[in-house]
């Protein structure tokens, strides 16, 4: 800004002027509407799953039958995680450790494009009325971002976020979500 302002007002310009007129300017402006993350009825609920492993393959035409043969195999491993999301090239498995060698059985004859393991997750279960408040993921993303929490992955449904972290960032995302759910 400083060239530009000495352009156009034919003379030297500081750059302590420059950052006072703009505290100044800012001074005077009305606060921004939206600047708070606001969750519609807060369920104050968070859920946080350790020791997963996220899986990804090529899709194929056998894509379909890995998915059914693993929902299948993972159901009597109660209170396991498993989720599979279907892209336009890839399949991404996560799933519990202790379901990693039913994923790997399943999927042993399509191609494993990565695998990241000791992911943590932790779900912010929101209300359905979530879905109606324009930026609610950005505003989440951008706090979590902002205290540099680097996630994995983001699994979303329609009452739940979950973002998948490496161990050393759940606690510092688990702190950042607590303060969006408690304000």
């Amino acid at each position: 800004m400083q060239p530009q302002l000495e352009t156009d007002l034919w003379k030297p310009v500081g750059q302590a002027a420059v950052v006072m007129a703009l505290r100044r300017v800012a001074e005077r402006l009305p606060p921004q509407r939206g600047s708070e993350i606001v969750l519609p009825q807060k369920t104050g609920e968070l859920t946080t799953r350790t020791e997963l492993t996220e899986f990804t393959y090529r899709y194929s035409e056998n894509t379909y039958e890995c998915h059914r043969q693993l929902l299948a195999l993972a159901e009597p491993h109660r209170g396991a995680f498993v989720t599979v999301t279907r892209g336009v090239k890839e399949v991404m498995v996560v799933c519990s450790k202790s379901l990693t060698g039913v994923v790997e059985h399943v999927f042993a004859g399509e191609r494993e494009m990565a695998r990241l393991e000791n992911l943590n997750a932790v779900t912010l279960h929101l209300n359905p009325e979530t879905c109606r408040t324009p930026g609610i993921y950005h505003a989440i993303l951008k706090q979590l971002a902002w205290d540099k929490i680097n996630l994995i992955n983001m699994i979303c449904t329609y009452t739940e976020l979950t973002i998948l972290l490496e161990k050393n960032q759940t606690g510092a995302a688990f702190s950042v979500l607590s303060r969006i759910v408690a304000s």
